[in-house]
C-alpha cells in the first residue's frame, strides 16, 4: 500500500516500450544469514504502525460516549480486531510488493539508490524471500485476518448492521489494493487510503457501543485523512514508476501545479473539518485549539514538500503529523469526557 511504498522514484519507460524490462527483475542481493521471520516482518511492513493506531482513538472515544467500563468480551473483541488489522494490512502490502516485483515498478523505484533506500524493506528485491514465499504469506495473512475479524464480530457486545457491513467490506477490499480488483490501478488509490482509516475507527466503535455518533464520525474522518496526507507525497515522488505500470494516481493525472493544489486542498480540508465540527457543535469549542499542533505541522509539511520541493521530507513530516493527530485526539477525548 502506498503509505509504506518506496520513498524515491526514477523515470522508467512503460513495460514493453523502449528499454524498460518486462516481468520481474532478478533479485539484486541475497542474504542467506538473514533470519526468515525478519524477512516476513519486513514484507508485512510492521514498522508502519499508523493504521494500527486507530483502536487507540476508538478506546479514547468511549468515555465521551458514556460507554462505561469495557467488559472482558469487549477487550477480547478489540484484540481480535487489532490482530485482524495486522493480518489484513500485512496481506495487502505483501500483495502490493508481489505486484511491484512482477511489473518492475519496485525495481524502477529502488534501483538507482538501493543502499540509501534500505532495500531490505523489499524482501523480494533483496532476495531474502522468493515470490512463492510472499504469496504463501499473503494468503495465510488474509485467511488469518478474516478469522480474527469473524471472532471480533462474535465477541463484540453489539452488532449494528452498518458496523458488520463495514467490517465485512474492509475485509473484502483491503487486500485488493494491488491484487484481485487492483483498486489502486483504477483511479481509486486516494479514496482507498482514506477509507481504510475510516473503516478502522467507525465500525469497531459501533461494535463496542452499538451506535455511531457525530463525534466518532468526525474523528474517523480525520484519522483516515492521515495516511492519505502522507500517501499523496509518496505518489508525488513515484510518478515515473506509477505511470510506467499504469497506476493512475492523482499525481500522475494532474500537472505538477495541479497536484500541489490537490494536496493543499486535502490539507485545508482537514483544518476545515476541525473548525466546522466546532462551529456546528459536534465537538467542544476548544477542539480546534487542541488540534492546533496538527494544523501547524500540516503547514510545515506543505511548505517543505510542495513549496520547497523536498517531497520525501514532506512525507516524513506527514507521518509525524498523523501521529500527533492521534495524540491530540486522545487528549481532546480525555478532556471532553471530564468536561460537564
Amino acid at each position: 500500500m502506498k503509505p509504506s511504498a518506496p520513498t524515491s522514484a526514477v523515470a522508467v519507460a512503460e513495460p514493453g516500450v523502449g528499454h524498460a524490462p518486462a516481468g520481474p527483475p532478478p533479485a539484486v542481493a541475497f542474504h542467506p544469514a538473514r533470519p526468515r521471520p525478519t524477512a516476513y516482518l519486513r514484507l508485512a511492513k510492521l514498522g508502519m504502525v499508523d493504521y494500527y493506531l486507530s483502536l487507540i482513538v476508538v478506546v479514547s472515544l468511549l468515555p465521551a460516549s458514556g460507554a462505561g467500563v469495557l467488559g472482558a468480551s469487549s477487550w477480547a473483541a478489540l484484540a481480535a480486531f487489532l490482530l485482524g488489522e495486522l493480518c489484513l494490512v500485512g496481506a495487502a502490502v505483501a500483495y502490493d510488493d508481489i505486484t511491484g516485483y512482477r511489473d518492475g515498478s519496485d525495481a524502477a523505484n529502488y534501483g538507482t539508490d538501493a543502499a540509501v533506500r534500505r532495500l531490505a524493506r523489499k524482501p523480494l528485491l533483496a532476495g531474502t524471500l522468493t515470490e512463492a514465499d510472499a504469496l504463501r504469506f499473503a494468503r495465510g495473512a488474509l485467511a488469518a485476518g478474516v478469522l480474527c475479524w469473524t471472532a471480533a464480530l462474535a465477541l463484540a457486545p453489539h452488532r449494528p448492521w452498518w458496523a458488520v457491513l463495514g467490517v465485512a467490506a474492509a475485509a473484502l477490499l483491503v487486500p485488493q489494493y494491488s491484487w484481485g480488483l487492483r483498486l489502486g490501478y483504477h483511479g481509486l488509490q486516494e479514496v482507498f487510503l482514506a477509507a481504510v482509516g475510516w473503516a478502522f475507527v467507525l465500525p469497531p466503535y459501533g461494535l463496542l457501543t452499538g451506535r455511531a455518533t457525530a463525534l466518532a464520525a468526525v474523528e474517523a474522518f480525520l484519522f483516515g485523512l492521515g495516511p492519505l496526507l502522507f500517501g499523496v507525497y509518496s505518489n508525488t515522488n513515484d510518478i515515473a514508476g506509477d505511470r510506467a505500470v499504469g497506476r493512475p494516481t492523482a499525481a500522475c493525472l494532474l500537472s505538477r501545479r495541479g497536484n500541489a493544489v490537490f494536496i493543499g486542498a486535502l490539507s485545508a480540508l482537514e483544518t476545515a473539518v476541525i473548525v466546522a465540527s466546532a462551529v456546528l457543535g459536534i465537538v467542544p469549542w476548544w477542539f480546534p485549539s487542541a488540534l492546533l499542533p496538527v494544523t501547524a505541522v500540516r503547514i510545515a509539511q506543505f511548505t517543505v514538500g510542495m513549496v520547497r520541493g523536498d517531497v520525501l521530507r514532506g512525507r516524513l513530516i506527514g507521518i509525524r503529523a498523523h501521529r500527533i493527530l492521534v495524540v491530540a485526539l486522545v487528549a481532546a477525548n480525555a478532556l471532553y469526557a471530564t468536561t460537564p
